[in-house]
């Protein structure tokens, strides 16, 4: 009898990705094991909590520390050109004698198949790193997978230059069909009937154009790309074989903006979401 495999998804979206995090914390809590996982953006930093099994990790991240001027804010943008310190958060906090360090060791003994998935600054494509990329104290790919057009530079790895792996493959339901998965819980961090629209990112994109024209086209297909994924998880959830999680509220917050009581509200909905994910794994 073939041993099923089993996945998740988390497509972040800055401090709406807070939802994310309460999934999380809930299948620490159920003790949900899942073979392979892909992470965009701040999906990526959620996911790796869910490997190295630290629970209310990414929750203080959200709610404590990104509330403090060198996490996020337009000072750093000023001075940096990064709006979010993405050296702050993967590295300044998160190394082993960071104020709050993720226990690499875990990650990397962890049996769970892991990417993080990034846009090429130069050719929009996405890029799938695989957990053997991370390291201790070198948690880049994360970084790369966050680094969002115009708020942030692209964050250089390897040599190469990347951006915000939502502009390129926003909801990597297929690869995770096509890596072998049989089950997959699909993160999302708007409703999931809700269509993205293209208008937010033609302004960036007009911008982004001059430095990085194949980054800025895929930008500005960005809401054709995330809408078609999301209606692929759709056919894949009728079908059994997609379990979408996925707030009916925005609850005020945006990729960049957050409140206290939005970011609560929106870990509780995960949190209480995720109940659904054992039974459907078991099924």
């Amino acid at each position: 009898m073939d041993v099923m495999k089993t996945g998740i998804i988390d497509v972040g979206g800055g401090f709406r990705a807070i939802y994310g995090a309460g999934v999380v914390d809930r299948l620490l809590e159920d003790d949900v094991r899942i073979d392979y996982a892909i992470g965009v953006s701040a999906g990526s930093a959620n996911l790796t909590c869910l490997l190295s099994r630290q629970k209310n990790r990414t929750y203080r991240f959200y709610t404590g520390y990104a509330f403090r001027r060198e996490y996020a804010s337009t000072y750093n943008f000023v001075h940096d050109r990064n709006f979010v310190d993405l050296d702050y958060v993967y590295g300044t906090l998160s190394n082993h004698d960071g104020e709050d360090p993720l226990d690499y060791e875990t990650v990397k003994n962890s049996p769970t198949e892991y990417y993080v998935v990034a846009a090429e600054a130069e050719t929009g494509l996405p890029h799938y790193f695989p957990k053997s990329r991370m390291h201790q104290d070198d948690y880049d790919i994360c970084k790369a997978s966050s680094a969002v057009p115009l708020a942030c530079e692209p964050y250089v790895v390897d040599g190469v230059p990347y951006f915000d792996g939502g502009i390129a493959d926003p909801v990597p339901v297929q690869k995770a069909f096509d890596d072998g998965c049989d089950k997959v819980v699909v993160v999302l961090t708007r409703p999931k009937d809700v269509l993205r629209e293209q208008k937010h990112d033609k302004r960036p994109a007009a911008i982004l154009r001059h430095s990085y024209p194949a980054a800025a086209q895929r930008l500005l297909e960005r809401y054709r790309t995330y809408n078609d994924e999301v209606a692929l998880a759709k056919r894949y959830e009728a079908e059994g074989r997609v379990l979408i999680l996925a707030p009916t509220d925005l609850y005020g917050l945006s990729t960049l903006h957050k409140s206290y009581e939005g970011l609560n509200l929106m870990y509780r909905r995960g949190y209480a979401d995720a109940r659904a994910v054992a039974d459907f794994l078991a099924d």
